[in-house]
């Protein structure tokens, strides 16, 4: 009797991706993981090993993975995650993105950024338009759709090297699909792909030692995920020393040699300094198996850049920054305003000075008989962007104050607006001028929302539909702005839905304030200023200058924003002009006893 041949089963479903080996890329890719605790610099580290890998001639993109489920950064609160930073193409993201650009020194692209909102908000579009075709749609097509991003910010750049930063800190459930998408990048590339985890060794007062058990147990939960660190970066407010780079290598099974101190330090711009004594670039590139290139010049410009930045002896000048996003609890958030202030050290270094940066809360000039006089102990106020009616008088009284006394004045986006307000008050005589963000029943409003902004707003579409990203403007000869820039042409990035309103242009103009700054069809003003000293003009000021846009988005430590640079040097002028200032016998500059430091007191540096 013959046997019936077995019928093969038929497949269900379609056999899901598998996650064999494939062959050595020339690409590599290097994950940068968070342990122990948030904040301990995974951003200047992802930053500073990008720096030292495009300074040994590697084309090397930065991305940075947030796992939260915000589609961008545009509508997050500054005071809880910090500055948002926006991207020429408009896009609001993570401020890392500017310590990325600043390192790296170029801009970026929006393949260089991702959100778990992101991710989520595409797998359910495909869903939902048949695009995986009609199939069960699981936590595997958010990890493929995840590494298709990295890969596809490979091609936007058509880099060497991609380096990955994933948001988080390990042990949080938000991003455990960024780590299994890593995991499997792993598989597939073997050889290709590495992880450095960025950890923290406290130094506990009671216990005077440096404790690396943390460290250990953050190894421990990254092995739980499939992933094991290839390098450790050890933060910490002291040096790693040689015993405990033993200890963590032996007790976390990686070579002594790739354990990294990274100890507190007075600059971030030192970071990439201290990593190549410890050989880091080197080390990554044995690794990788990648062979040494001819390095470029640039590390030597890093390098005398980052000396100067801090090593600053022929002047200092003290800088307010005017805000309301500084208080979180009990501690003084700079955060929201990191790219101001880096911008103000660039330019600082740029003119021979070292900027003494404080914090003024507006609301302290809001009510009763404020203390202008505190004021005067000033060299430069800026007032940078921000929304909303919180501390508006109080920024308003600021601005007065600066300009009726000739000290020199920045007004970034609302603090350009808000300037114009000013002038429209008390030189023009529009008592009730106001912005239509706070008073829309206002009777001049001086500021008012631009008409396709009026539908977005009735509609509640709030998140990434302001005016963002790089729009070009024309400059008028013989202004502070085309002096500064050299040029009458330039772009700058955006980020405000509020513009001046064309009704009150001519007779702002008419009273004093220049609008030397437009748009290419000149309905847009861009920048206003008040003349500079010398040309006969009303209301003449040593720097009084306003942009709609955000110039410190693009300030570079290598390349200084003009603007930033004029003002600094107007700074500069006024701190010499007022003779406060006197030399040790030592030649170090020391702070007269008249000179005071406005509380809350000057920003600290931003650790590393």
């Amino acid at each position: 009797m013959k046997k019936r041949p077995i019928a093969k089963k038929r497949s269900i479903s379609k056999p899901r991706p598998r996650l064999k080996p494939k062959p050595k890329l020339k690409h590599k890719f290097i994950f940068v993981i968070g342990g122990v605790m948030s904040g301990v610099g995974k951003g200047i580290a992802t930053s500073s090993i990008g720096m030292l890998l495009s300074a040994k001639g590697f084309k090397v993109n930065l991305v940075k993975v947030d796992p939260y489920l915000n589609v961008d950064a545009g509508t997050m609160n500054p005071t809880e995650h910090g500055e948002v930073f926006v991207l020429n193409s408009g896009l609001e993201t993570d401020q890392d993105m500017g310590n990325y650009e600043r390192f790296l020194g170029r801009d970026l692209t929006n393949a260089d950024y991702m959100t778990s909102g992101m991710v989520y908000k595409t797998v359910i579009d495909k869903e939902r338009s048949l695009q995986y075709g009609g199939k069960f749609v699981d936590a595997d097509h958010v990890r493929e759709e995840i590494v298709e991003r990295i890969e596809q910010s490979v091609k936007a750049n058509r880099s060497d090297i991609t380096v990955v930063e994933i948001g988080g800190t390990i042990g949080d459930y938000q991003n455990v699909m960024f780590y299994e998408a890593a995991r499997v990048i792993k598989i597939r590339h073997p050889h290709d792909v590495m992880f450095i985890l960025v950890s923290y060794l406290p130094v506990p007062g009671t216990i005077g030692e440096m404790k690396s058990k943390p460290t250990q147990n953050a190894v421990k939960q990254l092995n739980g995920y499939g992933i094991h660190a290839d390098m450790i970066i050890a933060r910490g407010p002291l040096p790693i020393d040689h015993k405990r780079k033993e200890k963590i290598a032996f007790t976390c099974n990686i070579d002594p040699r790739h354990v990294i101190s990274a100890p507190d330090i007075k600059s971030v711009y030192d970071v990439p300094v201290n990593f190549k004594h410890d050989r880091l670039g080197e080390i990554i590139l044995e690794t990788l198996g990648l062979p040494e290139r001819q390095p470029d010049e640039s590390f030597m410009a890093w390098a005398k850049m980052a000396r100067n930045i801090k090593n600053h002896t022929k002047n200092a000048v003290n800088i307010a920054i005017v805000g309301k996003y500084f208080n979180t609890g009990d501690f003084v958030l700079s955060d929201a305003y990191i790219s101001v202030i880096e911008a103000i050290k660039f330019s600082g270094c740029a003119n021979g000075v070292k900027p003494i940066i404080h914090t003024v809360n507006s609301r302290d000039f809001e009510k009763g008989d404020p203390d202008y006089s505190v004021l005067d102990k000033l060299d430069g106020i800026i007032v940078p962007g921000g929304f909303g009616e919180s501390g508006i008088e109080g920024k308003l009284n600021v601005i007065r104050y600066a300009r009726e006394s000739g000290i020199p004045y920045f007004g970034l986006c609302y603090g350009m607006q808000l300037m114009t307000i000013e002038f429209a008050r008390n030189v023009l005589g529009l008592e009730d001028a106001h912005t239509a963000e706070v008073d829309p029943r206002a009777k001049d409003l001086v500021i008012d929302i631009m008409p396709d902004q009026k539908k977005k707003i009735a509609e509640g579409n709030y998140g990434g539909s302001m005016r963002l990203g790089l729009y070009p403007s024309k400059l008028s000869k013989g202004t502070v702005a085309a002096e500064a820039y050299g040029k009458t042409s330039i772009k700058e990035r955006h980020r405000h839905r509020y513009e001046v309103n064309p009704k009150y242009i001519k007779r702002l103009e008419a009273a004093g304030l220049v609008f030397s700054g437009r748009s290419p069809d000149g309905q847009l003003m861009e920048i206003a200023e008040l003349p500079k000293p010398g040309t006969g003009a009303p209301h003449e000021h040593p720097f009084f200058l306003g942009t709609q846009f955000h110039p410190e988005f693009l300030a570079r430590p290598l390349s200084p924003h003009p603007l930033f640079t004029a003002f600094m040097k107007a700074a500069k002028d006024r701190s010499a002009a007022q003779a406060d200032l006197r030399l040790s016998e030592d030649g170090r500059l020391v702070e007269s006893e008249e000179r005071g430091i406005l509380a809350p007191g000057p920003i600290p540096e931003i650790s590393a």
